[in-house]
């Protein structure tokens, strides 16, 4: 029998670099991360991203857990959901550095 062997942290870590597979998505995470408060208004205003994949696009980043998105009509609020990009910021820093601070051999030379 096969036992599933993923960290909790690998899975997450996997869930937020998904989300952030997509240059549109990443234009929209810096931008968003850019705002003194959240963002009222359309995306596709500001982003060069056709207004028909922006909605696409920001349900990813929210499904992730990256963004937060409140309908206050006739806009929609969006902000970077604070508490996760913390958590992302640590998962990835630990990622991308282990191993790589340490003596270890260079066998890939």
């Amino acid at each position: 029998m096969l036992i599933k062997e993923y960290t909790p942290e690998q899975e997450q870590l996997a869930r937020f670099a998904k989300a952030m597979g997509h240059p549109a998505r990443v234009a929209i995470l810096d931008f968003l991360a850019r705002q003194e408060c959240c963002f009222f208004g359309d995306i596709h205003e500001v982003l060069p991203i056709a207004k028909a994949t922006v909605s696409q696009h920001l349900k990813e980043l929210k499904e992730a857990g990256l963004i937060q998105g409140f309908i206050e009509p006739p806009k929609v609020r969006y902000c970077i959901n604070r508490e996760n990009w913390g958590v992302a910021r640590a998962l990835f820093s630990s990622f991308l550095t282990n191993g790589i601070e340490s003596e270890k051999e260079k066998c890939c030379k």
